[in-house]
């Protein structure tokens, strides 16, 4: 009867033990956000060829088996309208970005399933779509400026098409403000309330967001570079506050678009805007800026400044222009696995 009741006690327990071991490890979920780069540029045709190449496909073997790219069954994301398990592709139109490889590393470190959302635009600033509610509006002088240029630019377009488009208004400026922000939480509301939908997998699992990867910066660098830091101080506190985490672990991939050449002017501003979030006081040991550009891919460097003379040669190691990051994979690559291995290491300071 004493052995019984000692068996019967030891698999109270175990039940026990696994219902709170369950509890405590609910899927991670990461954000990706940011503008074109966070969006994937390198081409999957680029991609398919380098995993065959003898000289490149090394660096890709991981992410591959018997011949196909491998389709994660514990990794899955939701980009705009696309969702379901990792692979190839997940980027721009028949491209990949940072998360082939940044959910691979994720999805190999944690026992629990992995689920990225991406909420990325081409061509969109911090300073005016990403823009943080508490960094408040631009000054009114500035406004005004803008609308002006807005009216005149459709004045020259009705004038050329004979055509009689009304004129934008002072809240067609303001709205553009913050709109990317908006949409970038709402867009993570509906992942976290529909999951169950989007990926069957994950019926019954429950969701913790548990970090956030910012990629942006181009288009800061036209006028409003000198606001960056203080508008990133401002994200970050807005969307700790609005994802109800206050620590959550946060990795800035920093402008790197320079590659091997220093920076200069309004990159090197951004750049510096950016890095500076490492010495924020209440920010150490959460979050952390990483240089981009020393993962620079070479090769592809080297050829691209007359790749127009050797297009064949220049299609088997990059497939962009400069601003995109030349559309390596190689890049890519590199700097969805830097930003992995810095976000598990910002999780295990945080925690």
């Amino acid at each position: 009867m004493a052995l019984r009741s000692l068996i019967a006690g030891w698999i109270l327990c175990l039940v026990a033990f696994s219902s709170t071991t369950a509890a405590q490890d609910p899927a991670k979920v990461f954000i990706i956000a940011g503008q074109s780069n966070a969006e994937g540029q390198a081409p999957n045709a680029l991609y398919e060829h380098q995993a065959t190449d003898t000289k490149t496909k090394a660096l890709f073997a991981h992410l591959r088996k018997d011949g196909e790219w491998v389709i994660r069954n514990d990794v899955f994301i939701k980009y705009l309208n696309r969702h379901g398990k990792l692979t190839l592709g997940y980027g721009s139109r028949k491209r990949t970005g940072l998360e082939l490889e940044f959910g691979t590393v994720l999805g190999e470190h944690f026992d629990e399933p992995v689920l990225l959302i991406k909420t990325a635009w081409g061509g969109h600033s911090l300073f005016r779509n990403f823009r943080p509610p508490s960094a408040g509006m631009p000054s009114e002088e500035g406004l005004q400026k803008e609308l002006a240029q807005a009216q005149e630019r459709v004045r020259k377009n009705n004038a050329k098409s004979g055509r009689d488009n009304p004129l934008p208004t002072i809240d067609h400026i303001t709205s553009a403000y913050g709109a990317s922000y908006r949409n970038m939480l709402t867009e993570i509301d509906g992942v976290m309330a529909d999951y169950e939908t989007l990926f069957p997998e994950l019926q019954g699992e429950t969701l913790e967001i548990a970090g956030l990867v910012w990629f942006q910066g181009w288009n800061d660098q036209y006028g409003s570079e000198g606001e960056y830091e203080s508008n990133m101080i401002h994200f970050i506190n807005d969307v700790r506050r609005d994802l109800k985490r206050p620590k959550l672990p946060i990795v800035i991939g920093v402008m790197g678009q320079n590659g091997s050449q220093p920076a200069q002017g309004a990159m090197l501003v951004v750049q510096q805007a950016q890095l500076a979030m490492n010495k924020v006081p209440e920010f150490h040991g959460t979050v952390k800026a990483i240089r981009t550009d020393v993962l620079v891919d070479k090769t592809a460097e080297q050829l691209y400044p007359d790749w127009q003379d050797h297009v064949e040669e220049w299609q088997k190691v990059g497939g962009d222009r400069a601003y995109h990051y030349l559309g390596s994979a190689i890049w890519f690559n590199r700097i969805g696995k830097a930003m992995a291995q810095t976000m598990l290491e910002l999780m295990d300071t945080s925690e």
